[in-house]
């Protein structure tokens, strides 16, 4: 047993109050994928109170603490820090009144509706506990703050700015998130713990016309209408009912005017996976149907792809992980951490353990309020209870800050003797 679980270091409730203020702060001030600079501020400068070696702009907008205490071991801990392009509507004291224009021009509102907030304050926490506390542990902690968790584009983006030379080899990457399960509980998987995605932009194109005259035309919009449809067969009829496949279209725009017929029409699409043929195959299929609904329509040309993000499958290392999940039992225990099922949830984490080819562990925390969440499971409304990238998802502060903090802590100390 390592020195930190000997020891059973915790964020003291002054930190914890401390925290929560700076929670409810980044709560009320999101930033999307990024362009978080002044949440990398935040971390940067508390990172810097803490005695930690920081670097900022790596991947542009992220941000990497060294704090080195002697001995050999190195344990990577992640936050994510991006917020997403939703108006909020949780009704809070500081919830996000914030505004602006997401990647594809259009203006939108800016929330913190799927708990990167919470992330970055936890890991604010850990690394004071850490800083505090260096006569009980040994190794070197390597504090990351990634921005653009949301668009796939940060852990790229970090790993093609070098962080893989520029900073010291981890033994093992650890990341957690949480999830609409009840405050304080654990969630964890041994091997695959979420899906691989692929998000797609696919313009059809047609020929314009006055709406009168519909002969004038090849109508994009009956051809995008057409395409969505069929594409709902493609896990239904498709994929094995043994094997896991989600399609979604998620955008259908086309035309401004109602006597316009355009002459383009645009799908955004989100395919989520587990296994490689499946995902091959589902891929195949969106492309064969889209170019034979514009073949069958006449269209002047071809469909045209555009690769929006693609998130790898998140794999636990099965050791790593199992060791943890025991000392999260001991520490919480055993009623509080239960093994789940695979998420079709997507995070672009595990880019980090790829590139320097090290163990990837990632666990989920519950963040619901353990009265609302036990009333929805007795009256089967559980799904119906506000869920990470909803308008109104908003983590309860407590047990939710002070779980991810101790967790963290607790899977780090088993590296850090």
């Amino acid at each position: 047993m390592s020195a930190i679980a000997e020891t059973e270091l915790a964020p003291s409730d002054a930190l914890v109050g401390t925290l929560e203020d700076v929670y409810r702060d980044l709560h009320a001030h999101p930033e999307l994928s990024m362009r978080e600079h002044r949440t990398a501020g935040i971390a940067a400068a508390w990172l810097r109170d803490c005695g930690f070696e920081v670097t900022e702009g790596v991947g542009k907008t992220g941000v990497v603490g060294v704090l080195r205490n002697g001995g050999s071991a190195t344990v990577l801990l992640r936050a994510d820090m991006d917020a997403l392009p939703v108006t909020e509507a949780t009704g809070l004291s500081y919830a996000s009144t914030a505004t602006g224009t997401d990647r594809f021009g259009q203006a939108t509102g800016i929330a913190h509706a799927c708990g990167h907030d919470m992330h970055t304050a936890s890991l604010m926490g850990v690394v004071r506990v850490l800083a505090e506390n260096r006569d009980a542990w040994q190794g070197t902690v390597l504090a990351v703050f990634q921005p653009g968790e949301e668009t796939a584009e940060g852990a790229r983006a970090m790993i093609e700015d070098g962080i893989v030379r520029r900073f010291p080899k981890p033994d093992v990457t650890l990341a957690q998130h949480v999830v609409p399960a009840p405050a304080g509980s654990i969630g964890w998987n041994p091997a695959t713990i979420m899906a691989a995605a692929d998000s797609l932009e696919v313009t059809l194109f047609g020929r314009g016309a006055h709406g009168s005259a519909p002969q004038n035309s090849i109508d994009p919009v009956v051809m995008a209408a057409s395409a969505v449809m069929r594409l709902q067969g493609v896990v239904s009829r498709e994929v094995a009912p043994r094997e896991t496949a989600v399609l979604t279209v998620g955008a259908l725009q086309a035309g401004r005017a109602e006597n316009v017929i355009p002459d383009q029409a645009l799908l955004r699409l989100n395919v989520r996976t587990f296994k490689d043929n499946v995902r091959a195959r589902v891929l195949a299929a969106i492309h064969r149907i889209l170019d034979a609904e514009a073949a069958a329509s006449g269209a002047p040309k071809p469909p045209s792809y555009a690769v929006l993000s693609e998130y790898p499958r998140t794999d636990n290392d099965d050791g790593c992980m199992r060791r943890i999940a025991a000392a999260f039992e001991q520490r919480f225990g055993k009623d509080t951490v239960q093994q789940v099922d695979a998420a079709t949830a997507s995070e672009d984490f595990g880019l980090f353990g790829a590139a320097w080819g090290v163990p990837v562990v990632y666990w989920m925390v519950g963040c619901i309020d353990a009265g609302i969440f036990d009333a929805a499971l007795k009256a089967g409304t559980v799904d119906e209870l506000p869920a990470n990238h909803a308008p109104d998802f908003a983590p309860v502060i407590e047990p939710t800050l002070r779980t991810c903090i101790t967790a963290m802590l607790t899977a780090a100390g088993l590296w850090l003797r």
